[in-house]
């Protein structure tokens, strides 16, 4: 990988820990070291982040990429921006599912007690 894309690669990770951290209202930052190492770019609470900015996409090589990071019990996601665009996330349907159903529970319905 040359430096230029290794910037381009660093500037997406601050772009997207800092819309995490202002949507979280926590501070989320990037792994240092983690190509190296070949983990995840992001991680917050068991979500691990594989993050991409990149005009051409290779969706089935970077969600391979982080199930292979992951451990039991910790949910794969890639977060990737293509240039004008917003970023997107991919994971399995099987970890979007709870965050849905999540959404969907009832909400407390107050009965008026008269």
């Amino acid at each position: 990988m040359g430096r230029s894309q290794r910037v381009k690669g660093a500037a997406a990770e601050r772009e997207f820990t800092a819309i995490l951290s202002e949507q979280l209202g926590q501070v989320v930052q990037r792994k240092l070291g983690q190509s190296r190492d070949g983990g995840d770019d992001v991680q917050v609470q068991k979500f691990r982040f594989e993050v991409k900015r990149r005009e051409t996409l290779a969706l089935p090589a970077w969600t391979r990429q982080i199930e292979s990071a992951c451990a039991p019990g910790e949910v794969p996601v890639v977060a990737y921006r293509q240039n004008g665009q917003c970023w997107r996330i991919v994971m399995k349907l099987q970890d979007f599912l709870p965050l849905l159903r999540g959404e969907l529970k009832p909400e407390a319905t107050q009965h008026d007690p008269a």
